[in-house]
């Protein structure tokens, strides 16, 4: 059994203990915000916090996180106000493709920049209003 709490809810899970927390989270808990990339931790798509800190979640066994606090897409902000976003958005209202790019950490092989770029303008912009 492993004891986590995920976005302030309290799991009891009975699962193999290098079951990756990915798997664990999309799979046992029904939370499909974070992705599956590449499998080797390079990607950033499987990306959640654990007690605050950003971890890849593909490659962290579930046994590792017994008694954690996992924060994943889902539990940052309901209404889009969550204090990351707004620290970005709030420094730059209006980045460019290049304020972007410089800005995005992950190496992803998949193609979405462009999705991703349109994503953050479009935070941009409703921020702005």
């Amino acid at each position: 059994m492993v004891s986590i709490k995920v976005n302030g809810t309290s799991h009891q899970l009975d699962v193999e203990g290098e079951t990756p927390l990915l798997w664990v989270l999309r799979e046992e808990i029904g939370l499909t915000g974070t992705k599956f990339g590449c499998g080797i931790s390079a990607c950033g798509a499987c990306t959640v916090h654990i007690n605050g800190r950003a971890v890849r979640s593909c490659t962290m066994p579930i046994s590792s996180v017994d008694g954690a606090e996992v924060t994943t897409i889902e539990g940052l902000s309901p209404d889009s106000r969550h204090p990351v976003q707004q620290a970005y958005l709030k420094s730059n209202p209006n980045p460019t493709d290049a304020d972007i790019d410089a800005n995005l950490t992950n190496i992803c092989r998949c193609g979405t920049y462009e999705r991703l770029r349109r994503a953050v303008h479009r935070a941009a912009a409703l921020m702005r209003t």
